[in-house]
């Protein structure tokens, strides 16, 4: 099943009445289903897990200062899930889809995001306590010599690329509905750059795992490599998105020549 516009009675040419977002992608799926929702609902969970896991109410200003110190690592989780989030929510605006495949896969995507919650804090919070040289709080006790930091690692990364996984199946299951969609070359261009971006943050994501469960050296710097890979995506993600504008510029010539 679809609620997408392209499978309304008056055919493709009735989605040219459709607005469009800022790439120019007409939306199909202005209406959000009850799976979007619970999806949206989901997400809001997690991010409300992530404020919790902090501990009680500060009683004193000594308290608050303390709870503040831990403000950094709730915003990158935030930051996070909110990438996650705002990408299944594009797919939902842009394709309208809700066939068995798409429920399926925003089920699993539900499950994973308060799976992977946790995870997440503790990752965000170690990682911020090493770069602020202490400042802000670690989060958890990790004893590196027994392994502590592989096992979180693997876990971390599991849950990230199960989350990287879903969005690029929906987005290649788009793709392969295109001409039931009557989706354009930019359109088409768009959904395979969504995957495509996907598909680049699992680069990093594999590796993390890889050197996880790698015999490195304890005690050394390399017991923080799987958490450094992870940077890579400063580079790589800027460098894709140029790439990504160059093709979509490529295929708006290409659809607007006569």
């Amino acid at each position: 099943m679809s609620r997408s516009v392209a499978a309304a009675p008056n055919g493709p040419d009735g989605l040219d009445a459709l607005p469009r977002d800022g790439l120019g992608f007409r939306l199909r799926g202005l209406q959000a289903s009850r799976l979007e929702t619970f999806v949206d609902a989901a997400f809001a969970f997690a991010v409300t897990l992530l404020v919790v896991s902090f501990d009680a109410m500060p009683a004193s200003v000594p308290e608050l200062h303390d709870a503040l110190r831990r403000a950094p690592a709730f915003l990158a989780g935030f930051a996070i899930l909110a990438m996650f989030w705002v990408t299944h929510h594009r797919f939902s605006r842009r394709t309208g889809l809700l066939d068995a495949r798409v429920t399926l896969l925003g089920l699993a995507l539900i499950a994973v995001a308060l799976l992977y919650v946790y995870p997440l804090r503790l990752i965000t919070g170690i990682a911020l306590h090493f770069v602020t040289a202490g400042w802000a709080p670690l989060p958890m006790s990790v004893d590196a010599g027994a392994g502590g930091f592989r096992s979180l690692y693997v876990i971390y990364g599991l849950g990230f690329g199960a989350m990287c996984s879903i969005l690029w199946l929906l987005n290649r299951h788009a793709l392969a509905r295109a001409d039931a969609l009557a989706l354009d070359a930019v359109e088409r261009c768009v959904l395979e750059q969504e995957a495509g971006a996907m598909a680049w943050l699992l680069i990093p994501t594999v590796a993390s795992i890889v050197l996880a469960l790698a015999p490195l050296p304890a005690g050394t710097v390399w017991q923080g490599m799987p958490g450094i890979v992870y940077c890579s995506l400063a580079v790589l993600m800027p460098w894709y998105a140029v790439r990504s504008e160059r093709a979509l510029a490529r295929a708006r010539a290409a659809e607007s020549a006569p």
